[in-house]
């Protein structure tokens, strides 16, 4: 499996970025997919997650609102939609998935395959 996350960059604080995860070598439907981020300094933390087929989504409450996960299983891709952005927001995001047919998790742990990360920064 692998994952390759693009789509970050420089913004400015109210601004909006589209994240995306292309998805190689898999039957993408048969994984749930998460987004993560870590920030300098700080441990990685989760930011949203989707089932495999789309149906069902959870959200940290700092993406709550202003994030949306979704994904298109004909594409391969996973996406995070991210709106009203704050700088506070500034990490690295990863996107990653646990082993097939497994359910999606809010924790780091039950992730297998990550991708490299794209940094966001959000400038005040």
């Amino acid at each position: 499996v692998q994952l390759q996350a693009s789509g970050g960059g420089l913004v400015q604080a109210g601004g909006f970025l589209r994240l995306s995860c292309a998805a190689s070598g898999v039957t993408f439907n048969s994984y749930a997919m998460g987004w993560f981020r870590q920030a300098p300094g700080k441990e990685r933390e989760f930011v949203a997650a989707i089932s495999r087929g789309g149906g069902i989504t959870n959200y940290a409450d700092s993406g709550s609102g202003r994030f949306t996960i979704s994904r298109d299983n004909a594409k391969n891709t996973l996406y995070l939609q991210m709106n009203s952005l704050k700088p506070e927001d500034t990490a690295v995001y990863y996107c990653a998935a646990p082993k097939a047919l497994r359910p999606y998790s809010t924790s780091a742990t039950d992730y297998y395959y990550w991708g490299q990360g794209t940094l966001v920064t959000v400038s005040s």
